[in-house]
């Protein structure tokens, strides 16, 4: 057999070998059984010593060409392993970057639904109903009907989500109080607990979709006294302690007189830090004496009825619960953080 015949032997003879490789490990030996330093090919060239010069040239040509051709074969076979073992790990495993934990492991609730469950089950207990509604509303539920004029800020597009239809996301759960004082006959007490749209500039202590809990409660002879022993009832009994308050004027078209009803800042304990603004104290609860245009809207004689009404702020409630120091984890659906509630 001549030289150019033992170099095409070799060549399908390691094709063949390399075909039937099971791993990256076994190509590197079959390669070296081949076109090592001691492999059949440069065993062949060992020949070349007894050829003519031009003899030389043509077989050293055909010998490079031949180990080209064999180092391409290889890596054409060691990139098609490397396809099925991670087509077949990819089947075998499932692998979630922010679900570290087994795949049958059973959830839990989310700590801002924990907390809404507990807040609802203190209003109850009170003598409050709970009430629901959609979260895509009319702009006469959502502001109409709370004494929001037409040129309102809060009705601009860089505030509000608009739907094409001309509807909008509601900015507040305060929709469902609109339909609450529709719908109820004085005297009653309700909450609305929901979730609520923003366009807003995210940062540490502000989020585009967040979860509120507003209330409201409509009777005879209702003061503000009556609200603040209501909030002050709510948040000792979530805090499961004391917590420093202050109540200061505020405008909301819905409430006359306003007011904000601010918590100490429970992650830095008043000193200032980026959920607080570093002012030490963190607005939680607008609220306030429902307004006599939103009663007369929803024809309940002012001069019979009044109430309260107010709006708490669920996630940032959950954040002085835990001393969490941004509210972006909750929508991150990272479990490691979820886990820990």
């Amino acid at each position: 057999m001549s030289l150019i015949e033992d170099i095409q032997a070799i060549i399908k003879e390691s094709e063949e070998a390399l075909v039937v490789c099971k791993d990256e490990e076994e190509l590197d030996q079959t390669k070296n059984i081949y076109v090592g330093k001691k492999g059949k090919l440069t065993n062949v060239l060992k020949g070349l010593a007894s050829l003519s010069v031009e003899e030389k040239k043509t077989i050293g040509k055909i010998a490079n060409e031949a180990q080209v051709r064999i180092e391409s074969f290889l890596e054409t076979q060691r990139k098609k392993l490397k396809e099925e073992f991670y087509e077949v790990k990819l089947k075998a495993e499932i692998f979630d970057a922010m679900r570290p934990m087994p795949v049958n492991e059973r959830g839990t609730l989310h700590p801002i639904t924990q907390i809404q469950y507990e807040i609802e089950d203190i209003f109850t207990s009170m003598g409050f109903s709970i009430m629901d509604g959609p979260e895509v509303e009319t702009d006469a539920n959502n502001f109409g009907a709370l004494n929001f004029t037409e040129d309102h800020p809060a009705r601009d597009m860089q505030d509000t989500f608009y739907t094409t239809d001309g509807n909008l996301l509601r900015t507040h759960t305060s929709a469902i109080q609109a339909r609450a004082l529709r719908d109820l006959k004085p005297p009653f007490r309700m909450i609305a607990p929901g979730r609520v749209f923003r366009y807003e500039e995210v940062d540490a202590s502000h989020e585009n979709t967040f979860y509120q809990v507003e209330g409201m409660v409509v009777g005879e002879n209702i003061s503000i006294a009556n609200l603040i022993y209501t909030m002050e009832t709510l948040l000792s009994t979530v805090f499961r302690k004391t917590v420093k308050t202050r109540l200061r004027p505020g405008y909301f078209p819905f409430v006359e007189p306003g007011f904000e009803l601010d918590i100490q800042c429970l992650v830095c304990h008043g000193n200032g830090c980026s959920v607080c603004k570093q002012s030490g104290w963190l607005e939680l609860l607008p609220c306030g004496l429902i307004h006599p245009n939103v009663l007369s809207h929803a024809n309940h004689d002012p001069k019979k009825w009044s109430g309260f009404a107010f709006g708490l702020g669920l996630d940032r409630l959950v954040m002085m619960r835990y001393g969490i120091g941004d509210i972006r984890y909750f929508q991150s659906g990272n479990l490691r953080f979820l886990k820990q509630f």
